[in-house]
């Protein structure tokens, strides 16, 4: 393979900062605005902070192997190098006058520019900026350079299993399964392939009665498809699957064994109020956790919690608020106990009853994603909606807060992303997904059908 010359942008170190690590077999140039940029950001409390900071220090372990102007391997094995280059004026000048401005990004395209212009390179090799900026690629392709986004992270959600699917059978094993609670893979006779994951849903279809179905699940252990054990014995009150992905779903929720799940669908699907309303059950009703612990990311706060007034718990009360919807329907409080219809202001204040009640007694913790680094959580239920703004760093750092006896769970839509820089294929939730897929301890279901309401289902399908 060719070896090429890898311009990385801010925005790259900032998602990954191990990116450069990545391209072992190119030569690797850091602008030296990019090292300004991350400087800038390196007192920042958030991951982005964090992540400035080890960049920092990778860059600074490379600069103790050797003059990072000229180039330092960055292993031993191939040949790939890593160095800091300066925007030289005169390649600034050779930009368009419409981007010679002597802005940030501008200073990066010229560094790409000149490395493609500089004829002393070996072989000329292939130029490529690497940037999670759109609009940056776009003037980097307008004057004549490659650009790319970051894939290393990358799973196109296309390709995620559904966590579900459909098998044919016969009356025969599906009245054995009906009266054991379980069938060996070894006595069906119809094909499973490819072959089943762990925890995969099955659907066995009578191959003579179409209407005539039965729902499993698989057990990679036993290698034997098992009845939805945990949803038939379940009491969740007003909450009932309405669709076989439901189903599914509530069944892993409810199992202990399963210590992650990820629920990924459109609005409306019902991820987050089947989330929260077994949270809600296994912890105030079984006592099998300690607490609720709901999260989501601050990104429609505009990243910093410090835009609202108040306290810590004032400024989460607005950002919870479809939370407390989710609290207002599952308690009931559309009814006083009479049985006498609430007024909707009422209704408000019963739910923000409901909430406050739940957090007095201990059962109910909000915390912001932010604070979550450095925790170590023991038996509790976590939820984490809207898990599709967060990168596949920050999913990873949440769930390594996991102790003994806590369950994980996230939620979110990978087609409506408020972050900047991430898209439907290179999300934390896809990621841990797809990454994870097949672990006994984990499981997964994608809901497509919405059970909100006829209106929010017909504009989540056409709008």
């Amino acid at each position: 393979m060719k070896k090429r010359v890898i311009v990385l942008d801010t925005n790259v170190l900032l998602h990954d900062p191990e990116s450069p690590l990545h391209f072992t077999k190119d030569d690797v140039v850091i602008p030296i605005q990019v090292v300004e940029e991350v400087d800038r950001f390196k007192r920042d409390p958030s991951e982005k902070g964090r992540n400035a900071r080890r960049v920092s220090r990778l860059l600074d372990s490379f600069r103790e192997r050797g003059n990072l102007s000229s180039g330092v391997r960055i292993n031993n094995k191939d040949a790939g190098q890593i160095k800091v280059a300066f925007c030289r004026k005169e390649t600034t000048d050779r930009l368009p006058s419409e981007l010679n401005d002597n802005s940030g990004d501008n200073k990066i395209l010229a560094v790409a520019l000149e490395h493609k212009t500089n004829k002393v390179l070996a072989n000329s090799p292939d130029v490529i900026l690497i940037s999670k900026d759109t609009n940056l690629r776009i003037k980097a392709d307008a004057i004549g350079l490659k650009a790319e986004d970051y894939s290393s992270n990358k799973i196109s959600l296309d390709n995620l299993n559904r966590g579900f699917r459909e098998v044919i059978s016969d009356q025969n094993e599906i009245n054995k399964i009906q009266k054991e609670g379980f069938i060996f893979l070894k006595d069906i006779k119809f094909n499973l392939k490819p072959s089943l994951y762990s925890n995969e849903g099955v659907i066995l279809r009578d191959n003579l009665k179409e209407n005539h179905t039965y729902l499993c699940r698989y057990d990679p252990i036993e290698k034997k498809l098992i009845s939805l054990n945990w949803l038939r014995r379940s009491n969740l009150g007003k909450i009932k699957p309405k669709n076989l992905e439901q189903s599914f779903a509530l069944d892993l929720l409810l199992d202990p064994d399963i210590q992650l799940v990820t629920l990924i669908g459109k609005a409306g699907t019902g991820k987050t109020l089947l989330a929260l309303a077994v949270g809600l059950n296994l912890v105030a009703d079984e006592n099998m956790y300690e607490r609720l612990l709901v999260s989501r990311p601050p990104i429609s706060l505009g990243k910093e919690l410090g835009f609202l007034p108040g306290s810590l718990d004032e400024k989460l009360a607005p950002w919870m608020k479809p939370i407390i919807d989710n609290l207002d329907y599952l308690t009931g409080s559309k009814f006083n106990k009479k049985g006498e219809k609430v007024a909707p202001k009422e209704r408000d204040n019963n739910a923000r009853n409901s909430w406050e009640d739940l957090k007095g007694m201990g059962l109910l913790e909000v915390e912001a994603i932010n604070y979550i680094r450095g925790r170590s959580i023991s038996h509790q239920f976590i939820l984490i909606d809207e898990a599709q703004n967060l990168t596949p760093l920050e999913v990873k750092t949440i769930v390594t807060r996991a102790g003994e006896g806590t369950k994980i769970v996230f939620t979110g839509d990978p087609n409506q992303i408020d972050h900047p820089y991430l898209d439907s294929d290179s999300n934390g939730l896809t990621w841990l997904a797809k990454k994870l897929q097949g672990q006994k301890i984990v499981g997964h279901i994608t809901l497509s059908q919405g059970e909100r309401s006829d209106l929010a289902e017909l504009a989540a399908n056409i709008l």
